[in-house]
């Protein structure tokens, strides 16, 4: 039977505010994309009982936060109906909420917003940045933090001929027109989070200027996410192909977080953990002989 906002539980009720941190190790967040189409991991968790696996291992793993998304916003991806991506994301929300997981909601759909939060989901994360219609609306009635994202056209066409006069002060300013946005409809500083949207309307270049500055968006008092496993920088930069991205994968992830991301959006969560760990006892070292 199709899911829709009526077949939520009447038990399910949103989770507690939550807040991004500005400060201590980067939030390790983990994907779960219920799609046939991703372009790492298309249809793999499918089913429930796959999903409520990958959950499990996610966060066995050291997940912080559980990213579950519904349509595969890969270059090139086709868009879905509203009922099939309620349909593949409600129970995936259900489960995580019932394991005890911070839940973040990867979708720009508003049907779709109050429905996961309604399921107990504390986070929005969305490609679109709050523009869809009925988006910031849906956001501002509940008490959800919110990712907003820079994408330079739709997912379809969008790695074609991606061009900038400066990607830094343009990525920059929507981002930030975005959290005025937020801010005027009344949703708090420190439930904001940016996300440059890394591969998302960029060619490598612009994908490395922007890492190599990302102190710059950061120095706005706004939580920054980084989401760069898998991505096809690291083929370009290396000729791996997919599944042979780890160690590129940990090396942007770590690249980040020296730049100040307080998020980082991770396949590989156990690794990266293990490689935060290492970091930052480097880190503590350094300033312990410094001190």
């Amino acid at each position: 039977m199709p899911r829709n906002l009526l077949a939520v539980p009447d038990f399910m009720t949103p989770a507690a505010p939550f807040c991004w941190p500005l400060s201590g190790p980067p939030l390790l967040m983990g994907i779960l994309n219920i799609t046939p189409d991703s372009f790492s991991d298309g249809g793999r968790y499918a089913m429930p009982a796959d999903a409520r696996a990958r959950i499990e291992q996610l966060l066995a793993d050291g997940a912080d936060l559980i990213d579950i998304g519904g349509e595969s916003t890969r270059p090139g991806a086709v868009p879905v109906s509203e009922q099939q991506e309620l349909d593949r994301v409600l129970p995936a929300v259900e489960a995580a909420v019932a394991l005890g997981a911070v839940v973040s909601i990867d979708t720009s759909r508003p049907a779709v917003i109050t429905a996961g939060l309604r399921a107990g989901a504390a986070i929005i994360n969305d490609v679109r940045a709050l523009t869809v219609p009925g988006a910031l609306a849906a956001v501002v009635a509940s008490e959800a933090a919110i990712c907003l994202m820079h994408m330079q056209g739709e997912p379809g066409s969008m790695q074609q001929q991606p061009h900038y006069a400066d990607v830094v002060a343009e990525v920059e300013a929507f981002l930030l027109a975005r959290a005025d946005a937020c801010r005027v409809a009344g949703i708090e500083r420190a439930r904001i989070c940016l996300d440059p949207g890394f591969g998302f309307g960029k060619t490598a270049t612009h994908n490395l200027r922007l890492l190599t500055t990302l102190p710059r968006l950061t120095q706005h008092g706004y939580a920054v996410l980084a989401g760069l496993s898998r991505k096809s920088l690291i083929g370009q930069l290396t000729g791996a192909p997919i599944d042979e991205r780890l160690a590129g994968s940990l090396t942007l992830a770590l690249a980040a977080a020296e730049r100040g991301a307080r998020v980082l959006r991770i396949h590989d969560v156990r690794e990266t953990r293990q490689a935060i760990t290492i970091w930052q006892a480097v880190r503590a070292a350094a300033n312990n002989e410094t001190a």
